[in-house]
C-alpha cells in the first residue's frame, strides 16, 4: 500500500511540473501586416509596420504596440494591438484585431478601413 502512495504522489508531483499546453499559447512576432482601405479612393494597400514604430499613412498615423501568433500546432490565427491616430491627434482606434475574425474588431472609419492580414 505504502509503494502505491509512494507511485500516486510521484505522478502527482510530475503533472504539477509539467507546463499545461496552454501556458504559452502565443509566439511575439515583430511585424504586422495591415491591410489599408482608402474609402475615397477606392483602393487599398497592404503594409508592414514594425512593433513598436509609428507609420504615417496619409492622414493615419499607426502604431502597433503588439503582434501575436497562436500555437501553430493549433488553428493558425494572429493577433495585434494597434493604436491609430488621424491627423496626429484624433486617436480613432485602439484595440486588439484578430486576423481570422477580421469583422470582429477592425478600424472603420468613414475614411480608412484597417485589418490585420498576419505578424511575422
Amino acid at each position: 500500500m505504502k509503494k502505491m502512495f509512494n507511485f500516486l504522489f510521484a505522478v502527482v508531483v510530475c503533472a504539477m511540473c509539467v507546463a499545461p499546453r496552454d501556458a504559452y499559447p502565443y509566439i511575439d512576432k515583430n511585424v504586422a501586416t495591415l491591410r489599408i482601405m482608402d474609402k475615397a479612393a477606392g483602393k487599398t494597400r497592404k503594409i508592414d509596420a514594425p512593433v513598436g514604430t509609428m507609420i504615417n499613412i496619409e492622414k493615419l498615423s499607426i502604431l502597433v504596440r503588439a503582434c501575436k501568433q497562436s500555437d501553430p500546432f493549433d488553428a493558425e490565427n494572429f493577433y495585434a494591438f494597434v493604436e491609430i491616430t488621424k491627423n496626429e491627434n484624433d486617436k480613432i482606434y485602439s484595440n486588439w484585431m484578430n486576423r481570422n475574425n477580421p469583422g470582429d474588431k477592425p478600424l472603420q472609419n468613414p475614411d480608412y478601413d484597417v485589418w490585420l492580414v498576419e505578424c511575422k
